[in-house]
């Protein structure tokens, strides 16, 4: 019987060995899970005598993947994403959907976001608003069009206004004459088609206590091409309290005429005109202080062309674009499983669900049970390379001690044979 204990000892060792160099073989591999093989003892079956049965070797029961987490480096490409805990990426192949630790994503000519098998990356897509929808997972796609522009329709400014200043020396407002008027600024506005206007903003001190006028002009034309609600180039006051605080009911109606403003410069403009918008000088004051511009902040923006992509914690990608914007573009999801060493080896870092594995549970990272997303990063493998090469070790001197069984038994057979 020893020789059929020493084989099936020679053929789980030879089985554990090819376990442990697999293991060692991708210990370089992104994402990739160490395999333990796990034995168990072989007994014959017997009616009578159960207790004193002597076993007939060993078997290999199962070749176990152990999904413990793997340390996270950095890389330097923002598409490559690390999971930082539970759960997979979901990967489609036209349709066919696959499981995967590893984050080496890039993008196709088509804008989708693949792995290195052009394997699609599935996620939730964002609505025309960008905001996620959590609907069924689809393939990720990286829009590459320029975003359309934005017409400012609102321009707030906290501002303080020295009360200390005198009404200026020239009585009638001119943009062009630093005498008729005692501060200025200036903000950037953007029409329809995403064409810039710089709008400068002055304000003359009255001789009625506690009132400012204030005037604009657009691009360098007359003040006339402006109306800041009392009609084009008529000055709009703003009046304070003793306190100092701004007592004129806000926002303003103002408006921009450009198609005259195009006029005066010589240039065509096809814009919306008039250019509408609110001008809201709330938390503006008349202190006894230099004059200050705390904030000017207006909600329009040119047109943007795609600059960069960021990947948040949440999974969420966002693209930044030229113009200072970002946009939703969509969000990466993960699945899990009540028993992930159910899971299929594919190769090529992929796993497919099984029976044995239960259906994925899909979900947005770091919610539930799922890990956390890491931004330029990969997850290293799990191999712990010194403990594989000390279970070498072992797994090579059970190897010999199993062969040395065998040769011990042919040695007695052969004792047997020689008798006479």
């Amino acid at each position: 019987m020893a020789f059929q204990q020493g084989l099936s000892g020679l053929n789980a060792a030879a089985k554990g060995l090819d376990v442990i160099g697999n293991n060692i073989a991708n210990s370089n591999t992104v994402g990739f899970k160490a395999s333990e093989a796990q034995f168990s003892d072989v007994y014959a079956n017997s009616l009578v005598g159960a207790g004193n049965l002597v076993g007939i070797g060993t078997q290999v029961s199962s070749v176990s993947q152990q999904f413990a987490q793997g340390n996270i480096t950095s890389s330097s490409n923002p598409l490559d994403v690390a999971i930082n805990g539970n759960g997979f990426f979901r990967m489609s192949d036209a349709g066919a959907v696959t499981y995967t630790r590893n984050g080496q994503f890039q993008l196709d000519k088509s804008g989708f976001i693949v792995n290195n098998n052009g394997q699609d990356v599935t996620g939730y897509p964002v609505d025309a608003n960008g905001l996620i929808v959590p609907s069924s997972p689809q393939p990720l796609q990286i829009p590459t069009g320029d975003i359309s522009p934005k017409q400012t329709s609102e321009l707030d400014a906290t501002i303080n206004l020295d009360s200390r200043l005198v009404a200026p020396a020239t009585a009638l407002f001119n943009p062009a004459d630093p005498t008729s008027y005692n501060n200025s600024t200036s903000v950037t506005l953007y029409d329809t088609l995403g064409n810039p206007h710089l709008l400068s903003l002055y304000f003359v001190k009255t001789a009625t206590a506690n009132q400012w006028n204030t005037f604009a002009t657009v691009d360098g034309t007359a003040a006339t091409n402006v109306n800041l609600g009392n009609g084009a180039g008529v000055a709009t006051a703003l009046n304070f309290t003793t306190g100092g605080a701004l007592n004129t009911a806000m926002p303003i109606s103002g408006s921009i005429d450009l198609t005259q403003v195009a006029t005066d410069l010589g240039l065509v403009n096809g814009a919306t005109s008039p250019l509408a918008f609110s001008l809201n000088y709330k938390g503006t004051s008349q202190f006894g202080s230099n004059f200050g511009v705390s904030s000017l902040a207006q909600n329009g923006y040119t047109s943007g062309r795609l600059s960069g992509l960021a990947v948040g914690a949440d999974g969420v990608i966002q693209g930044r674009y030229s113009n200072g914007q970002s946009r939703n573009i969509g969000q990466v999801v993960l699945a899990s499983f009540n028993n992930p060493q159910g899971l299929k080896p594919l190769g090529n870092n992929l796993w497919s669900e099984s029976s044995d594995s239960g259906p994925a549970t899909i979900g947005a990272p770091n919610t539930g049970s799922l890990g956390v997303i890491q931004a330029s990063a990969v997850e290293d493998s799990n191999v712990d390379l010194t403990a594989e090469l000390v279970n070498m070790i072992t797994m090579q001197r059970a190897y010999q001690a199993n062969a040395q069984t065998i040769k011990t038994q042919d040695s007695l057979l052969q004792t047997l044979v020689n008798l006479r």
